[in-house]
């Protein structure tokens, strides 16, 4: 009999999920296609949410048979300003999910159902404190564009079969466990949706192997932090880690983040609901961090957690102004125009609390490269900011085979020194990558925890001998690489060639010998 554990449920949901989403999306790219499965996983995430809310009320007042899916329009109005103060949102009952499923078969406009129920929902959230949270989550969920079909009919007939899909999957009844499986569910189709699309994918998604390791070392030795912060938030999958890792409620400020793209923003947000993450704790922003971040005006972040995009152009000193940005002037210079990683290592920096950890995936270029990435190095070095170096394997991350680091940030660190860790070798290959497994990281976090020098792992190497060794932070400098190569008895093996040598002289005189009495057979005929 097949097992019937949690991880085994889950599983069969996935596979589940990824082939609805591949048999659905027709001659649609899968990548643009991804914003259909998530939209309706959402609208079905949030109709859901909010009935078993409306529903638990009226239950606890004496009402028992009460269905909020089941009432009028008119009669729902009267919890419209309650409900939007609590969960950030209203959905009229003609609105949910599944009163508008029940009839989209055979609903001729079912393309301006869907965008008027969007609208309303999105609209319900305008003049309150919840409006920028709302507001765009369903802007990538085009149901009149033409990637879905030719004409209405056809457009209708796959959003029907979307709506069907995402409505019949098993995801457990809300009370007992849905925030987990949706929240999961969304992580694996992202996921899924990355490995699958290459670059472009990757840009936005963190292996959540990576991720948990990021989270884990920017909160060693505490059980709490006020709030965490992504520059780069992405999906929003780092951020999250934090719930896992550190328990529910343990982020006590909520999280925080920036996205430039906007497509990527909607996700983030939709991710931090689908986690049962309320509006009033998150503040997601949208807009280029570098030359316009969003949270001037917060206090400083306790946990810092960051995938930037790898050596992307940014306007660097071409803008006269960043050379004056109380973020990058300490450094006394900018990063190279062709190569933001350091700009935004500043950023983050400038942001960290005096007692909160930076944890960074890096390009390895910005560990040993000259020029203005030296003075910034130097900087960072001299003012005891750079407080571990992690080298990671290769082909961990969608989109890309390099073999990054993590650089570790502290601004009130009790040693003038830094840790190199070298876990080029910690991976196990899964399927086409590589991937940190629990051991793995186990092995990491416990050398980045203990500082203690291992052999061919981990050493620690005092800030003056890096600015004896022009300020090169590259772990391979430090850290001797075990040389695996056979070892050989020279003594050995020169008296093996010697019998090699003898054997040849033999065989070759025996040759001679057979040849020698060929030719006289051949010359006696």
């Amino acid at each position: 009999m097949a097992p019937t554990t949690k991880e085994a449920q889950r599983v069969q949901l996935h596979k589940t999920i990824w082939r609805i989403a591949n048999d659905l999306r027709g001659s649609v790219d899968g990548w643009d296609f991804k914003s259909y499965v998530l939209g309706m996983l959402f609208y079905r995430f949030i109709s859901e949410n909010l009935t078993v809310y409306i529903n638990r009320g009226e239950h606890e007042a004496g009402d028992a048979a009460f269905d909020y899916a089941k009432i009028a329009d008119d009669q729902a109005e009267a919890a419209r300003q309650a409900v939007v103060e609590e969960k950030g949102f209203f959905i009229l009952p003609s609105d949910l999910f599944v009163n508008v499923r029940d009839g989209a078969a055979g609903d001729e406009n079912l393309n301006e159902t869907l965008e008027r129920a969007f609208k309303n929902i999105e609209g319900s959230a305008l003049g309150t404190d919840s409006e920028d949270d709302i507001k765009g989550l369903f802007d990538d969920v085009d149901v009149n564009s033409n990637k879905l079909g030719s004409t209405v009919a056809k457009r209708n007939q796959k959003l029907v079969k979307l709506l069907d899909a995402i409505g019949d999957l098993p995801l457990g009844r809300w009370e007992d466990n849905t925030i987990d499986l949706f929240g999961d569910a969304y992580e694996y189709l992202m996921q899924m949706y990355a490995a699958n699309a290459g670059k472009s994918g990757g840009e936005y998604y963190t292996p959540q192997e990576v991720s948990e390791l990021l989270a884990r070392i920017t909160v060693v030795g505490k059980t709490q932090v006020n709030k965490v912060y992504d520059p780069t938030v992405g999906s929003g999958s780092l951020l999250l880690k934090f719930d896992k890792v550190l328990g529910k409620n343990n982020v006590r400020q909520g999280f925080y983040g920036q996205e430039i793209n906007l497509t990527t923003y909607n996700l983030a947000r939709i991710n931090m609901f689908l986690h049962g993450v309320n509006y009033s704790h998150f503040n997601l922003a949208h807009g280029d961090t570098l030359i316009d971040p969003q949270h001037w005006d917060d206090e400083p972040f306790e946990a810092i957690v960051s995938n930037p995009p790898y050596s992307i152009k940014w306007e660097g000193d071409a803008n006269p102004l960043l050379i004056n940005d109380e973020r990058f002037a300490p450094a006394g210079v900018l990063a190279p125009k062709s190569k933001a990683d350091l700009a935004f290592t500043m950023h983050m920096l400038s942001w960290l609390a005096v007692n909160g950890t930076a944890a960074i995936v890096e390009f390895p270029g910005v560990l040993y490269r000259g020029g203005a990435e030296r003075k910034i190095r130097q900087y960072l070095i001299d003012n005891n900011y750079v407080d571990a170096v992690i080298q990671l394997p290769p082909d961990l991350f969608f989109g890309t085979t390099i073999a990054t680091c993590i650089l570790v940030l502290k601004k009130s660190k009790k040693t003038s020194d830094v840790l190199l860790v070298d876990a080029s070798a910690e991976f196990t290959r899964v399927g086409n990558k590589n991937k940190l497994l629990e051991e793995h990281r186990t092995r990491i976090l416990e050398a980045f925890t203990t500082r203690e020098p291992q052999d061919h792992f981990t050493t620690v190497v005092s800030n003056e001998d890096i600015a004896a060794n022009e300020y090169n932070i590259a772990v391979s400098s430090y850290v001797e690489a075990e040389d695996t190569r056979e070892v050989v008895d020279i003594t050995e093996l020169n008296a093996e060639i010697a019998r090699i040598v003898a054997r040849q002289a033999e065989l070759r005189t025996a040759i001679d010998e057979i040849v020698a009495t060929l030719e006289d057979t051949h010359a006696a005929r």
